[in-house]
């Protein structure tokens, strides 16, 4: 009796044991998830969205801002504070993320009468992962100096899929000892998240990927059109293309022939993705590049026409993978 009442006594204690372990764990993760202090989020659209939602996801309070009001719904209904400006963001946030279309609003957003570096709060992390000149990524650097904050260009490449996936790829410039800070964020986004060196290198490596992309698009674009034309299936000329040496991510990844794959803008009328009249300039900045460095890049000012072509023909605001269409109208004229 004494025996079954010492066992049934040690039973107890081990279960009362486990039981205030499993609250502390608990606990320590409720500190962890509630230690995590705000990030701002600059700049909503097709690619910004999903972004600033893995960072919730990851348990991240975000405060955010868009020029559009209505783009900032979706992220308000998950719990993200919305505010009236660059500004009000930079008071309440000391790392912030911008995700912008062009030099020009990158330049408003951190220069202008309500941006940024109006409120910059002394140590706050500024991380631009816009496509912009690197140029201006190195002047937004010294500005942010001056305030005593820090900057960093993280562009991106992998698409709106990506974006959505956490699987983005992030390019990142600037100081190197601010490099695991700004990655603590980025691998809440993205899966790869490499450091190219000072400020402006991250911007250069995403030139570069965007300009080999632009000709890879175009070539599979080519030629896919005339294998079609030389009556071959264009599924089975995809498959043969993605077994071969002329495989690349436009042909197994982001085919622009409607039908060929699912789950791309080829497949919904070339709708979301990738814009073309953001292809065009980002291929434009490549031109600027190019010139500034005596760096010949034949294709990549080819392809630059090509696409410049497209805005002006209506193409604009479609994928950049629909030059396959704009060749198929091309051909019938």
């Amino acid at each position: 009796m004494a025996a079954a009442l010492m066992l049934r006594v040690s039973v107890r204690l081990q279960f009362r044991q486990r039981r205030v372990f499993a609250d502390s764990v608990a606990m320590v993760s409720s500190r962890g998830m509630a230690s995590k202090t705000s990030v701002g989020f600059i700049g909503l659209g097709n690619m910004g969205t999903p972004m600033a939602k893995n960072l919730i996801k990851h348990g991240y309070p975000v405060i955010t801002y868009d020029v559009f009001p209505e783009a900032c719904k979706e992220i308000q209904e998950m719990g993200s504070q919305v505010t009236d400006s660059p500004a009000d963001v930079a008071e309440r946030a000391d790392r912030i993320i911008t995700m912008l279309p062009s030099n020009p609003n990158v330049i408003e957003v951190y220069t202008g009468n309500n941006g940024i570096l109006k409120k910059v709060k002394k140590g706050s992390l500024l991380i631009d992962s816009s496509t912009i000149d690197p140029a201006v990524s190195k002047d937004l650097a010294k500005e942010a100096e001056k305030m005593g904050a820090v900057f960093m260009d993280a562009p991106v490449s992998g698409g709106v899929g990506a974006a959505r996936a956490g699987n983005l790829t992030f390019m990142v410039g600037g100081v190197e000892q601010e490099f695991d800070a700004a990655k603590e964020l980025l691998t809440c986004m993205g899966s790869n998240v490499v450091y190219c060196g000072e400020v402006g290198t991250g911007q250069a490596a995403k030139i570069c990927n965007n300009m080999l992309l632009a000709v890879s698009m175009i070539g599979t674009a080519e030629t896919m059109n005339l294998g079609i034309r030389l009556g071959l299936d264009p599924k089975l000329l995809a498959k043969i293309l993605n077994m071969s040496s002329g495989r690349c991510w436009s042909s197994d990844t982001y085919n622009p022939v409607p039908g060929v794959m699912e789950g791309v803008p080829s497949a919904n009328s070339y709708q979301g993705g990738f814009g073309t009249t953001l292809m065009a300039k980002d291929l434009g900045l490549a031109q600027i590049s190019a010139t500034n460095t005596k760096t010949p890049i034949p294709l990549g000012s080819l392809a630059h026409q090509v696409y410049r072509i497209m805005c002006a023909k209506g193409y604009a605001l479609k994928d950049f993978s629909s030059v396959f269409q704009f060749l198929r109208e091309e051909e019938n004229l």
